[in-house]
């Protein structure tokens, strides 16, 4: 009861014109910057961290709030309609989102991607006013060998995607293992595969990486079916209502309400991200389907359960940053640069000595849920027009919104050439029909990846038993192990049932 006291505390700050005024706007802004490709919700924020010297604190990070959440609702719809990323945690609403548009579907993948953005942030929502300070706690359990098993864990499970192709989605795992690996060695500063060119000493922005494999790749394939005359992409004159049928929901609503749990467990985790929440659902989804063979091919729930995981994920990644001051997640990183300037120090104190601020924040993702759902679902129905482009004009567009999205990154030309290596490798994965899921995964998390593994060792002074000590790693890698084989049993196991 307390809780909700304080909640209702929190609605009647954020209800206030001025604070309403900022969230509509941040709601806003956050879509437009989560549907162009190499911005996001940190660029956002980070743009507005001057206004916070003018504004009131509650209603500043109100605004960051919404900015954040915005672009998790936006970030699904470039991938839907041109099959690029807005932001790498939209990665997995390409795998089904793009080929419904393709197959005439594009108004229910964009309706139900708002439908499951909004569902997902508003359980998340809820777990975070109830659940806040004991998910933190055991948050802080989770020390360097757990997080290399749960990093583990999701790149073999996103690897065993495919069934018969698991083979390929562990050589698309280590490629962008490789990927990751590129740049300064964050322990000794050494030089790695850079090849004497400085601007890879800081690395290969994963932005590049997926701009260059889906955005570039998309369109090498697509000019060459053009070329050959065999574009099975008609120009879509006609459309239909921005929303989904009775059957389409009945398919969906468990995916939603399962993902929605998971993507904001893992949100809580700092530094797991958005990227793992999707990918891990989608797997989960996948895996759990009556009919598997569909995901890839335009099903319905692969779109509904990694936008309900992301945009629950978003919402965890703010428990740590607010209950503990450890960032879940780069945006989360901004926000709490954001509380400092006004000198406020995050943690459970926060929500005592300043409410306004600390169940303000909770009441903006409410508010902002509703609000966000309110604007996506109108704009769905301006931006699905984007179909009725020609190809012959529409894909050098692609192309060209992906040299511009890979060059604000970094301002730097070496992206292009980047990005062009990127394009043939997505291009030539299609081709020999790799999985890229894994790729991509593995260039967001190989860092991370590589720095438990390390932290693990100098712990256990390179006593390797240390990844089997915790209950919580141990179960983690019998996880990974079972993730690996499943592909094979369940073969197995549907061919008995057929008899064979």
């Amino acid at each position: 009861m307390e809780a909700l006291q304080h909640l209702i505390y929190g609605l009647e700050v954020v209800l206030r014109p001025s604070n309403m005024l900022w969230i509509t706007i941040g709601s806003v802004l956050g879509t437009i910057l989560g549907m162009v490709p190499g911005l996001g919700p940190a660029t956002g924020i980070a743009l507005l961290l001057p206004l916070t010297f003018v504004l009131k604190p509650e209603t500043a990070l109100i605004a960051m709030a919404a900015i954040f959440f915005g672009a998790m609702f936006g970030g699904s719809r470039s991938s839907i309609l041109l099959n690029i990323p807005g932001d790498a945690s939209a990665v997995a609403t390409c795998f089904d989102g793009y080929p419904m548009a393709m197959n005439g579907e594009a108004e229910a993948a964009l309706a139900i991607s708002a439908i499951a953005s909004f569902i997902g942030g508003l359980l998340a929502a809820i777990g975070f006013v109830f659940l806040a300070l004991p998910l933190a706690k055991i948050a802080l359990m989770f020390g360097p060998p757990e997080y290399f098993a749960l990093m583990v864990l999701a790149l073999t499970a996103t690897a065993s995607l495919s069934e018969g192709k698991v083979l390929k989605g562990l050589l698309s795992m280590t490629i962008g293992l490789m990927i990751s690996v590129i740049g300064l060695d964050p322990q000794s500063g050494v030089s790695r595969f850079t090849f004497g060119v400085l601007e890879l000493q800081g690395g290969i922005d994963f932005i590049v990486v997926i701009m260059g494999v889906y955005g570039l790749g998309e369109v090498l394939k697509n000019l060459e079916k053009m070329a050959k005359k065999e574009s099975n992409r008609s120009i879509q004159k006609k459309f239909k209502r921005i929303w989904i049928t009775k059957e389409q929901w009945r398919r969906s609503v468990v995916p939603i309400l399962r993902s929605a749990p998971l993507g904001f467990l893992i949100g809580i985790l700092p530094g797991a991200g958005g990227t793992i929440a999707a990918l891990m659902s989608y797997n989960v989804e996948k895996k759990l389907s009556k009919n598997p063979e569909k995901f890839g091919k335009g099903a319905i729930e692969g779109v509904a359960a990694p936008e309900s995981a992301n945009n629950a994920c978003s919402i965890g990644a703010m428990i740590p940053a607010l209950t503990l001051g450890i960032p879940g997640s780069g945006t989360a990183a901004v926000m709490l640069g954001a509380l400092m300037i006004y000198g406020l120090q995050p943690g459970p104190l926060l929500f005592q000595q300043y409410p306004e601020i600390g169940w303000g924040i909770i009441a903006a993702l409410f508010v902002g849920d509703i609000i966000c759902a309110v604007i996506n679902l109108p704009l769905a129905g301006l931006l699905v027009r984007v179909l009725a482009v020609p190809p012959k004009i529409l894909y050098p567009l692609v192309a060209a919104l992906c040299f511009i999205g890979v060059y604000a990154v970094n301002v730097s030309t070496v992206d292009f050439y980047l990005l062009i290596i990127f394009g043939l490798l997505g291009y030539a994965m299609r081709k020999f029909e790799i999985p890229t899921a894994p790729l991509i995964l593995a260039t967001v998390v190989g860092g991370k990846l590589e720095q438990s593994f390390r932290q693990s060792l100098m712990l256990s002074d390179g006593d390797f038993t240390i990844f089997f000590q915790s209950k919580i790693s141990l179960v983690l890698i019998l996880l990974t192990v079972f993730s690996l084989f499943y592909p094979f049993i369940s073969k197995k196991i549907k061919s008995k049932r057929l008899g064979k």
